[in-house]
């Protein structure tokens, strides 16, 4: 089966699919959103969601004037970008990432002329060539997050065209469902939703000093006491500290049992990476989250410097690239958890198939009190009950998304 089109769109739901109120822009992009229209009457929250306005550490904490919020130094105009597969037979796919315009342009004027032509089931051939193609001006960064969103419409319309879930054409279901773990600092409320298992964003980092690290402290000591000694807490550091600070904070959160420590460093810093391995070898750490492309991740396989990868299907080159990550962790006995996904189709089925993913991230930004089949998401992707989720077995990722509800990029 031949392809016929790619092409980057826009997609825009109608209003009767509901939205949540929460103001992050994480809340309510595609590696987050999930969820389907609500059939219960809105219910109102009891707060503001902790990720409209809280502070969390950032590689831009240093400079005062943007430090409060990520918000006030990301790009602002870029957002989502789909890519949409089409076969010669009508059949098309859908896939999703970030950063808009710049990544826009690579599927049109790059990666589509190369793919259209090419048979749909050759998926190996159709992922070396983008990572190949990509080279002159370099695979990873703004390049990945375009092949993430064909290679992922290539699997959804493969899938369709097989009749298929996607899980099934990586080999089955090798679980019957997916616990899951929340993320974000409205803890009292993901109790109430039934989760077990919590990763905090912590909100201070060498910027702050000493008082940040007591105050960082005190707020896990919080979350420990609130969701006692039966639950896994983590912390997600999100490439804020270098690894004195880490370390530092590492010595004094250990009271509290932190199952992992999350991209506590630049992501390009692999050096660093090897230093906190050999200063922290009793703390789990994980990071990956800003990884691109199979090679770091195999990096850190060999040399062994972190317990958890956590690569993200929509930015590090699709599931195609996961699918070589995953054989490489497994091969080390490294667990792999995408990020944010069990609230993606991509990851849910990703996480479905793969015995080295047993825990999957579901981010939580909206505010306490409103249910979470009532926040706008993609339809036809499930939602978290009780802390578990089951991928749809429908077929390709299952995404109920009407082609009138796509129009192109660049229209």
């Amino acid at each position: 089966m031949k392809i016929t089109d790619i092409q980057a769109v826009k997609l825009t739901m109608p209003d009767s699919v509901p939205s949540t109120s929460a103001a992050a822009s994480s809340v309510t992009s595609p590696q987050h959103a999930a969820g389907h229209p609500a059939t219960a009457p809105a219910a109102k929250p009891w707060r503001s969601g902790w990720a409209e306005d809280a502070e969390v550490a950032n590689p831009m904490s240093r400079y005062p004037h943007v430090k409060r919020h990520r918000s006030m130094w990301l790009p602002k105009d870029w957002g989502a970008v789909w890519c949409k597969v089409t076969l010669e037979d009508g059949t098309w796919g859908l896939g999703s990432t970030a950063h808009g315009r710049p990544v826009a342009a690579v599927i049109d004027d790059h990666l589509a002329p190369q793919l259209i032509g090419q048979d749909i089931m050759a998926g190996e051939k159709l992922a070396d060539m983008m990572f190949r193609l990509t080279k002159p001006y370099g695979t990873v960064g703004l390049a990945s997050y375009a092949i993430s969103a064909v290679d992922l419409a290539l699997w959804d319309a493969r899938g369709k065209v097989l009749d298929k879930p996607v899980y099934e054409l990586l080999g089955g279901p090798q679980k019957e469902s997916l616990p899951c773990y929340a993320t974000g600092n409205d803890v009292d409320w993901y109790l109430e939703l039934g989760f077990k298992a919590f990763k905090l964003a912590c909100p201070h980092g060498p910027a702050d000093g000493l008082d940040g690290l007591k105050k960082n402290e005190d707020f896990v000591a919080r979350a420990r006491e609130q969701i006692g000694d039966g639950c896994e807490l983590m912390l997600d550091c999100w490439m804020a500290f270098d690894v004195e600070y880490t370390v530092r904070l590492a010595e004094r959160l250990r009271p509290y049992g932190l199952k992992w420590m999350e991209e506590c460093l630049l992501s390009e810093d692999f050096d660093a990476n090897i230093a906190l391995r050999q200063r922290l070898p009793w703390q789990g750490l994980a990071t990956g989250e800003h990884w691109y492309t199979h090679l770091p991740f195999q990096w850190a396989c060999a040399h062994r410097v972190v317990d958890i990868l956590q690569p993200d299907l929509t930015w590090v080159g699709g599931l195609s690239t996961c699918v070589k990550i995953a054989a490489a962790a497994d091969a080390a006995g490294i667990t792999v958890l995408p990020h944010g996904g069990g609230g993606t189709a991509f990851g849910q089925h990703f996480t479905m198939a793969m015995g080295c993913a047993d825990l999957a991230e579901y981010f939580i930004g909206s505010p306490p009190g409103v249910p979470l089949e009532q926040l706008r998401g993609i339809p036809g992707v499930p939602i978290a009950k009780d802390g578990v989720v089951i991928p749809s077995n429908a077929p390709g990722f299952g995404m109920e998304i009407s082609e009138d509800w796509l129009t192109p990029f660049f229209g």
